[in-house]
């Protein structure tokens, strides 16, 4: 790493942007920060960094255990059938990482007549070094794919599906703290004109918009809000080709319910890191409100199932069953096949804390694992 001649690590490129930022603008939002940390066309960490798998700065469950990807290809394939199997497809990805999600589905779906010979599939992801490993990953996949680096304005006029695995908890957030009985924005400024800190906007805000009425806040209570829920709920409905029917699987860790807390955090050598460790080099996320972003897809005219935690949804889907006929067919990683499914399934780990739901037009039957 490295330090300046006190012995400091020396700044990140992000890191000196941020702070001639801040210096000649004043203090930015945690929105603000979030997006530059992660998306700076320079040097934001999702353009620039790989960080997925165990040598990186996190794992994901498609890289945990094959069975995650093997389910949700099969959950894909249900519902086709459920919209009536139609000739043509669009399968969408958001955020596929190294396209290991896609390949497992795509292997399990094979016993599925037809579904694959009706794909096109769309992976949308910034970064171009995962873009370039997707290409190795599905290079003999048998199915198109085509690789973009945001999402489309318009898809062919095909039903479609959607699947986004850790996606939401990307999304920028706004933080407000309680204080004096009114709510301020929170904000990311310097201390002592060098070191990146939060601080409070000294203007009362507005009630923010997704308070429940029911919550009462004291002074010192932390809300986040995501202004991407109701964008990404929009961004659903331009990527339907009415009306062709429209259904999408968000599985990401949250709450089933709107609180009170400060989730933001940094991720780095899969070790949680402050938020201002080396910005555009640490991973930034948040917590997933999911009723909030229950409510954008609602407000915009799609239903909802869910959500359920992972672990219910993926039982009911059928992961121990396929475990153990893995666990068979490949006794000498039986024991590797079973730790991976546990991690998956931990009523205390990612079984509990991470949520899926379903998203659907309204012309769509109720999803798979959620009825």
């Amino acid at each position: 790493m490295t330090t300046e001649s006190g012995g400091r690590p020396a700044d990140t490129p992000l890191a000196a942007k941020l702070k001639d930022r801040i210096r000649r603008d004043g203090p930015i939002s945690v929105a603000d920060y979030m997006s530059a940390c992660l998306d700076d066309p320079e040097h934001g960490y999702y353009r620039r960094q790989t960080a997925i798998g165990a040598a990186g700065d996190f794992v994901t469950a498609p890289e945990i255990s094959q069975t995650f990807g093997e389910l949700i290809g099969l959950w894909c394939a249900v519902v086709w059938q459920q919209m009536g199997s139609p000739a043509a497809l669009n399968l969408v990805e958001l955020g596929p990482g190294r396209g290991t999600l896609m390949h497992d589905a795509l292997r399990a779906s094979r016993i599925v007549p037809g579904f694959r010979e009706a794909l096109t599939i769309h992976l949308v992801d910034s970064n171009a070094t995962l873009r370039d490993l997707q290409r190795t990953t599905l290079a003999d996949c048998g199915v198109p794919v085509q690789f973009r680096d945001h999402v489309p304005d318009a898809l062919p006029p095909h039903p479609t599906i959607v699947i986004a695995n850790e996606f939401l908890d990307t999304l920028p957030i706004e933080q407000f703290e309680f204080s004096g009985s009114a709510w301020h924005r929170r904000l990311v400024g310097l201390v002592d004109g060098d070191q990146l800190r939060f601080e409070t906007d000294s203007t009362p805000s507005a009630a923010p918009p997704s308070l429940p009425l029911a919550l009462a806040a004291r002074s010192g209570d932390i809300l986040e809000t995501c202004g991407g829920h109701r964008a990404l709920a929009d961004t659903l409905l331009k990527l339907r080709a009415e009306p062709a029917p429209l259904a999408a699987l968000f599985i990401d860790y949250g709450h089933a319910a709107t609180g009170f807390g400060d989730t933001l955090q940094g991720v780095a050598d899969q070790k949680h890191v402050s938020p201002f460790h080396r910005p555009g080099e640490t991973d930034l996320s948040a917590q997933v409100d999911f009723q909030s972003f229950t409510e954008a897809c609602r407000a915009s005219g799609l239903a909802t199932d869910g959500p359920l935690p992972q672990g219910e949804f993926l039982g009911r889907l059928g992961i121990i069953e396929r475990a153990s006929r893995l666990m068979a067919a490949n006794p000498a990683k039986a024991g590797a096949i079973e730790a991976g499914v546990a991690r998956l399934l931990a009523p205390n780990g990612m079984g509990s804390r991470f949520l899926a739901l379903g998203v659907r037009s309204a012309d769509v039957a109720p999803l798979p694992g959620f009825a």
